[in-house]
């Protein structure tokens, strides 16, 4: 069940800083506002004072007060006073605004609060509920308001114009708070952010919207705006006022359904929500979609942030542009955080991630989600705070202080996104100001039939721009080096595990979800226009053609290309592993699952994935999926893994099966590290496949011929694919500059000796550089130490060949001498 925020009629503390707000000690009196009976006079009227000695504010006004006193407030309306001190009528707010404002649903509360220059003067109103008295103060002059009822207060000040500054004294029981007046302030938010919010273009979404401390005319505070176009009011509410936006309400921007209000004082760590009046007349709390900071879950409010982390990655984000993806290493370590060691926060985790990492030879990890989400059993597939990192392991400062250290240990940063449905969380982004706004309006394409979400509306030009904003906001803001997008399938076709009658045809009478590739496609062109060296990855299970192909270039099915950089092979994953689940006497009916694969190989750009999703929920772990006895399962599984490295493609491969975890992974506990204790028996077991895992990766690394001609078919050349009574694959990969690297892997139980097999003939000498069956992974030790010679017998097509002898359930590489 998803966690539920508290009652929306609870307050709560704030972890908020200090303001500036001046809070007096309830033990001493309110300040003292001078009656008119009191105002002292020096024995001079205001027109015998000298010019020279009075203010510019009395000189305005006509009167003298040493004291600083201009009595508003106390004067009945038509009563006259002092020197213009009256209360005319028409100075209070009148009942139609009063009554909007009261019930939450006015759109422009600074049009009536805060000073406006009327035919007498200035008229000063304030909406201060539960207030006792407000009492304008400037530099010169102090004015107590009238109390007009139901936290209403106004008075006519006799100036030429308004103030360019002025405060309020706010008394309330027992205590008196000094604050700037929020309702003097004009929008902090320019037309060019209004016009490219408008537009849906506005790629740096999070600068304009949502909460961001400030200096605004020359006061500190923060800025807050929201984007809800079928709200009929909204209002502030935080721990700075007990959750109560009563007296917050902010102003609407117009036609672009932007809410904004500038609130003085108030600074980072406020806690806070948007009140919003939806068009039924019913109101409801909702965190802030723009949120950069949030509360840990099982609470759900927003926090104003601010960052202050300096970054020291600069040598890596120069660098990391230099090589295409496609041609450089590539393997990943897919991470779930909260997991990995679980109870260690992102900066404890920056003191061991890192050099794990490294010591393994991974180039990159591959965070499952990290932005904020309320159920940790989702881990993190269920966003509601998309551009904040979940509070549950810290700040987002200290989230950048993990990649920032993850960056100077030399790996890159990659984290799934899931831009493809959210929850329906009654506090979060579901039907957000009381209409669809971010899901689609029609519930057939709003609902997702298989996770009981709801589907973004790609066609909404202001959601495509909350989802391609974001997407950029984790690359810029956090140095993230990759996006992996989730369930990129499910987004695509209109009819995804939906019914007939379920879904309906697009315009040309076809299944594809055409809003649905523009805003993929317009994501994809935006990172990669912005941030060099950045790369995304889509996790789409379909023969969807040209998720790799550029935007630009169309396809045979009359689509531009989707514009990812890379793409999970799920089709080889499932492959591949049924074809190793297999008991080894049956694998020869199952051959060609194995070597289908390089019948598509290069259709796309693609990532093999031994991801969290073929470990959890009955599927076991990758060891367990293996037959045979407990040496059989872990020959097995190195010999795959080798089989794996050597494929074309890049390689990725989840927490705990780099050291043959029996367990299913459980997002509450993690890994079975305890199977690396020492003092554990089966320890060298576990270890050894973990020595494997390193130098798999070192060897990649190492042999250009295993990476550079990923994406080239030039770069591979079956031995042989159909030894399938041998259950043996043999195939080249080849470096740019043509050197080979022969990859042979047997997956029987049985030792061959002496396999014969075709090599190319101006190869004076292979020499072996891995083995899956060596004893310090745990295997037989059953190697080919020496240089191997070719004879120029024929073989698999070749007019050379070499003998080897082949372990059992192993793979071995063998590059040129």
């Amino acid at each position: 069940m998803t966690p539920r925020p508290r009652p929306d009629d609870t307050p709560k503390k704030t972890s908020a800083k200090k303001t500036s707000v001046k809070r007096t000690s309830t033990k001493k009196p309110a300040p003292e506002v001078k009656k008119p009976a009191e105002l002292p006079t020096a024995g001079r009227t205001a027109d015998e004072t000298p010019a020279d000695e009075r203010t510019a504010d009395e000189r305005a006004v006509g009167v003298r007060d040493p004291a600083g006193t201009v009595p508003a407030g106390p004067v009945p309306a038509g009563s006259g006073g002092p020197a213009g001190a009256t209360h005319p009528a028409g100075v209070g707010v009148g009942p139609a605004d009063r009554q909007r404002l009261l019930d939450g649903t006015h759109h422009d509360p600074h049009g009536v609060l805060g000073a406006h220059p009327v035919p007498d003067g200035v008229a000063f109103r304030a909406f201060r509920p539960y207030a006792l008295g407000v009492t304008v103060v400037t530099d010169e002059l102090r004015a107590e308001l009238r109390d007009d009822g139901d936290g209403f207060f106004s008075g006519l000040l006799p100036l030429r114009a308004v103030p360019d500054a002025y405060r309020l004294l706010v008394a309330y029981e027992g205590t008196v708070l000094e604050t700037e007046d929020a309702y003097r302030f004009l929008p902090a938010l320019g037309e060019l952010d209004l016009h490219l919010i408008g537009e849906g273009r506005h790629e740096e979404l999070w600068r304009a919207l949502g909460a961001e401390p400030m200096e605004h005319q020359g006061v500190a505070g923060t800025r807050f705006t929201v984007w809800a176009p079928n709200a009929r009011g909204v209002r502030l509410a935080g721990g700075f006022n007990f959750w109560d936006g009563a007296g917050h309400p902010m102003r609407s921007l117009g036609s672009s359904g932007v809410w904004e209000l500038f609130v003085p004082a108030i600074g980072e760590g406020e806690l806070y929500k948007f009140d919003i009046a939806r068009p039924d007349g019913s109101r409801t709390l909702r965190a802030d979609p723009m949120a950069r900071r949030t509360e840990a879950p099982p609470a759900t409010s927003s926090v104003v942030h601010a960052s202050h982390h300096e970054w020291h990655d600069t040598e890596w984000m120069a660098r990391r542009a230099d090589r295409p993806v496609h041609e450089a290493p590539f393997s990943v370590y897919e991470v779930h955080l909260p997991s990995w060691r679980p109870g260690l926060t992102y900066r404890q985790l920056a003191d061991q991630l890192p050099a794990y990492v490294r010591d393994l030879g991974f180039t990159h990890v591959e965070l499952m989600p990290v932005a904020e989400h309320p159920f940790g059993g989702s881990w993190g597939y269920q966003v509601t705070g998309f551009y904040a990192p979940t509070a549950r392991l810290g700040t987002p400062d200290d989230f950048k202080y993990l990649v920032d250290a993850l960056h100077r240990a030399g790996v890159g940063v990659l984290m799934d996104w899931v831009p493809a449905h959210f929850p329906r969380d009654e506090w979060a982004l579901a039907e957000f100001d009381g209409r669809p706004l971010y899901e689609h309006a029609d519930p057939l394409r709003a609902d997702h039939p298989d996770w009981g979400t709801l589907e973004f509306d790609y066609g909404r030009r202001e959601v495509r721009n909350f989802l391609v904003a974001n997407a950029t906001y984790w690359c810029e803001e956090f140095h993230i080096d990759g996006l992996r997008v989730d369930a990129v399938a499910s987004m695509l076709y209109l009819d995804y595990s939906r019914e007939p009658g379920q879904w309906v045809p697009n315009e040309h009478g076809g299944r594809e979800n055409l809003d649905a590739v523009a805003f993929l496609q317009e994501m994809n062109a935006t990172v990669y226009r912005r941030n060099p060296g950045v790369v995304t990855v889509a996790e789409e299970s379909t023969a969807w053609d040209g998720v790799t192909r550029a935007t630009h270039h169309i396809g045979p099915g009359g689509f531009g290309g989707l514009g990812f950089g890379l793409k999970w092979n799920m089709g080889w994953m499932h492959d591949s592993l049924d074809y190793v689940s297999h008991d080894p006497v049956h694998r020869k009916y199952h051959h060609d699952e194995m070597t289908f694969s390089m019948v598509y190989a290069y259709s796309e750009n693609y990532v093999l994935p031994i991801s969290h999703d073929e470990v959890v929920h009955g599927k076991r772990s990758l060891v367990s999926k293996m037959p045979g006895d407990w040496w059989q399962q872990r020959a097995n599984l190195r010999a795959y893994l080798a089989f794996m490295w050597a494929h074309p493609g890049k390689q990725l491969l989840f927490m705990g099966q780099e050291f043959a975890q029996g367990a299913e992974w459980s997002e509450a506990h993690g890994p079975d590290w305890w199977l690396l204790d020492p003092a554990y028996g089966a320890e060298p077991d576990h270890r050894g496949v973990r020595d494997l895992v390193r130098d798999l990766n070192t060897r990649y690394r190492d042999e250009p011929a295993l990476w550079e001609r990923d994406t080239d078919p030039s770069g591979f050349a079956w031995i042989t694919g159909d030894s399938a009574d041998d259950n043996v694959f043999a195939f080249l990969r080849h470096a740019a500059d043509g050197t080979p690297l022969l990859a042979v892997s047997h997956f029987s139980p049985a030792v061959r000796h002496g396999y014969r097999l075709g090599v190319p003939e101006d190869i004076p000498a292979w020499h072996e550089i891995l083995n899956t069956d060596t004893a310090r992974y745990g295997g037989g030790d059953i190697t080919n130490p020496d240089p191997v010679k070719p004879e120029s017998t024929p073989w698999h097509g070749r007019a050379a060949s070499i003998r080897l002898t082949l372990p059992p359930l192993a793979t071995v590489w063998l590059r040129p001498a």
